[in-house]
């Protein structure tokens, strides 16, 4: 009996699997009671392990279920949860990123042995920068420029610059703005002149803005083709360049010896000249005038004045359209059509008359005075009449004889004429009564 109660006791310590499990425990029991201390000894905890081994060993660890079989984490518990030699690891993966490139073939046989292999010692590597050709850089340039032209950003222009163009092309960078620059208005020559001016020593040095001038010099005979005044343009450009200080006066010095075409020589004495007038350093600041917008009312009024004060001097229509288009200020043509008018009516002079609206006839037909600028400026001598006739008595009767030749030219529309003022004359005396009023005063 008491080996059967000791056998219960026994039984109850190990659980239903273990005991099945482990057949050394069973010949214990079914012995006697002389090996009762062998029997009551504990058994290890036995767990199974996801491994290759069916059954180990081991203390104060559990597994999880069976799908953890392929589980690439640590099996003690620990780590620090990355992938195994960081993604370059395991079956079926291509290896770290780049790690191809650090691979040594030193197999002959295979396909991608390298016969001049580096570790060799007898290759030299060195930087390579591409050549740009001044096709690539116009390209790239001409928006930039062209959005330059528009917004005046001199810093957007340098960030732009300095991302597309590299430093060893930057003489040809400023060849191509100055071309630029000579084929649009004087505004945009100005606005090149401080382009240069301000990315000199960021974005242009010395060098690139002296080569870039040496480059037009040189094609300064096809320029021509295109661009008649390129000699007297370009001129400008250098002397501009020697007052702000981008590139040195004994440049035009240098550059004289170089060359015997005309077109040159002609370049470097309009820059010479510039430079060494009276106060040229200060002159040579607006040598490509002051922009449209930004001059003040009193100063194109006077302008205009002096440009019909000449056409009527010399009666040269096509050099009152340059001044005109030289103004650049298409907004305010109304004023030279009023200037215009009103230069008619105090001349009180036929011949006058006809050359005025000859040109203004030829400013309409070039598109340069537009309609609506047109009937602006007749509808403000229309509203100033009163006070005009004030200095011009005949006012109303010489601007009906000039308002219907304009009609008879064709560029005046019939609204301009509808609208055309006129002072009832008032009757002081008949022929009749005038002979009376004398009768009256001698009696």
């Amino acid at each position: 009996m008491a080996c059967s109660i000791d056998n219960l006791d026994i039984e109850e310590e190990f659980s239903g699997d273990e005991l099945e499990k482990d057949e050394e425990v069973k010949d214990v029991v079914m012995t006697g009671p002389a090996d009762l201390s062998a029997c009551k000894r504990k058994s290890k905890k036995i767990s199974r392990q996801n491994s290759k081994e069916n059954v180990v060993a081991t203390t104060g660890f559990v597994h999880g279920p069976r799908s953890w079989k392929n589980s690439r984490r640590s099996r003690n518990g620990f780590g620090r949860g990355l992938p195994k030699k960081r993604g370059g690891g395991g079956k079926g993966v291509w290896g770290l990123p780049g790690s191809e490139m650090m691979e040594a073939y030193e197999d002959i046989n295979d396909p991608n042995y390298d016969n001049e292999n580096l570790s060799n010692g007898d290759i030299e590597l060195k930087a390579v920068i591409p050549e740009i050709s001044l096709e690539d850089i116009k390209k790239k340039c001409a928006p930039i420029v062209l959005e330059y032209f528009e917004n005046g950003d001199t810093h957007e222009a340098a960030i732009s610059f300095e991302d597309n163009i590299p430093h060893n092309v930057r003489d040809l960078l400023v060849q191509y703005v100055i071309e630029v620059a000579m084929d649009h208005k004087p505004s945009h020559r100005e606005m090149t002149s401080v382009l240069i001016s301000d990315l000199y020593g960021h974005i242009f040095t010395e060098s690139d803005i002296t080569k870039g001038f040496e480059n037009l010099l040189a094609n300064l005979t096809d320029l021509i083709i295109d661009i008649p005044d390129a000699s007297t343009v370009l001129g400008n450009f250098m002397a501009r360049a020697i007052a702000d200080d981008c590139i040195p006066p004994k440049f035009l010095k240098i550059m004289k010896d170089k060359s015997d075409s005309q077109p040159f020589l002609d370049a470097i004495d309009r820059a010479d000249t510039l430079f060494s007038m009276k106060h040229g350093l200060v002159r040579l600041h607006n040598v490509w005038g002051v922009g449209g917008a930004l001059r003040p009312v009193k100063y194109l009024t006077r302008q205009m004045s002096l440009l019909l004060q000449e056409y009527m001097s010399s009666g040269d229509i096509a050099e009152a359209i340059r001044c005109v288009r030289s103004l650049e200020v298409p907004h305010f043509h109304h004023e030279l059509v009023y200037e215009a008018i009103v230069m008619a009516l105090e001349a009180n002079s036929a011949v006058r008359e006809e050359a005025l609206c000859c040109l203004l006839k030829a400013l309409s037909d070039a598109i340069i005075v537009t309609p609506d600028q047109m009937e602006h400026g007749f509808f403000r001598v229309y509203d100033d009449l009163s006070d005009i006739s004030m200095d011009v008595p005949l006012a109303y009767i010489i601007l009906d004889r000039f308002v219907e030749r304009c009609f008879k030219q064709g560029f005046l529309t019939e609204d301009i004429m509808k609208k055309l003022p006129s002072r009832g004359r008032k009757r002081f005396v008949s022929e009749g009564d005038q002979q009376f009023i004398k009768n009256h005063r001698i009696s």
